[in-house]
């Protein structure tokens, strides 16, 4: 179903978060939707079950023109993204039928413990891994990679993507560099791969959600325009040990927003 809400004056900060989580969210290889959830729903109020289904529809924009970008730049292995997204098209199915049977404040909590849960991992596979950034140039074959953990991984992202309306990056990157693919192919593969469970999530939850499509317009106003750029920038930045940095300063983005998910649940 779709609604169009009142224009609120906090609805015209929304293309700046928009343009900010554009950019980075295609530089990191997610559509930004772990980012639109907590904003709809901490931010403006937004009833759980509706926020999910507007982040979905608000990743798509970032989703396609990164991709198409990463394309451009040949950032995507699209034997390795096919892999992923088998598995990953079933959990979007089965996400959407968990977010239709639970409460918002039950989505909301869980939303806060997966955060929470990523952000920990992140913190321990970036000093698992410090020293292995080398590692990740070298090129693979698709003979080498591993069935089972592209199976896995795609399916979990596609379960977080259709349950929490979230792009899934996080299960999608472990996956992904797990196979030792260089960091820029990782990028764009996994924003290619979260497109589509994006896009199948959005069907599953089409027939019973609703999508506010006010808020729609006023963040893709600003994330496509940051979706440009992302790629862009990516392919002229040096990717060096500064990579490590910028997982803490993540890591801790997200451990906060999902305190804030868990405690102002009501």
């Amino acid at each position: 179903m779709i609604e169009f809400s009142e224009i609120q004056n906090i609805y015209f900060i929304l293309p700046l978060l928009g343009f900010i989580i554009g950019l980075f969210g295609t530089m990191v290889g997610g559509g930004g939707g772990f980012f639109f959830l907590p904003i709809l729903t901490l931010l403006l109020m937004v009833p759980a079950q509706t926020a999910v289904l507007t982040s979905l529809v608000a990743t798509l924009p970032i989703c396609i023109v990164g991709s198409l970008g990463h394309y451009r730049k040949k950032h995507i292995d699209l034997r390795v993204a096919v892999l992923f997204m088998i598995t990953g098209i079933i959990g979007a199915f089965i996400g959407a039928e968990i977010t239709s049977r639970i409460s918002d404040l039950a989505l909301k909590t869980a939303f806060g413990v997966y955060s929470v849960l990523i952000a920990l991992n992140m913190v321990f596979s970036a000093r698992k891994n410090n020293d292995e950034q080398e590692r990740t140039k070298t090129k693979i074959s698709f003979k080498r990679l591993n069935t089972f953990k592209g199976s896995f991984f795609g399916l979990a992202a596609g379960l977080i993507t259709g349950t929490f309306g979230t792009s899934g990056t996080a299960p999608v990157l472990a996956g992904l560099f797990s196979m030792r693919i260089p960091f820029r192919m990782v990028i764009g593969t996994s924003l290619l791969i979260v497109l589509v469970n994006t896009i199948f999530a959005v069907g599953a939850h089409f027939i019973v959600g609703k999508i506010d499509l006010t808020l729609v317009v006023f963040l893709t106003a600003g994330s496509t325009i940051g979706a440009v750029l992302g790629p862009r920038l990516l392919a002229k930045a040096q990717i060096d040990k500064s990579e490590s940095k910028a997982k803490y300063a993540y890591a801790i983005i997200m451990a906060a927003i999902g305190v804030l998910m868990i405690i102002g649940r009501n």
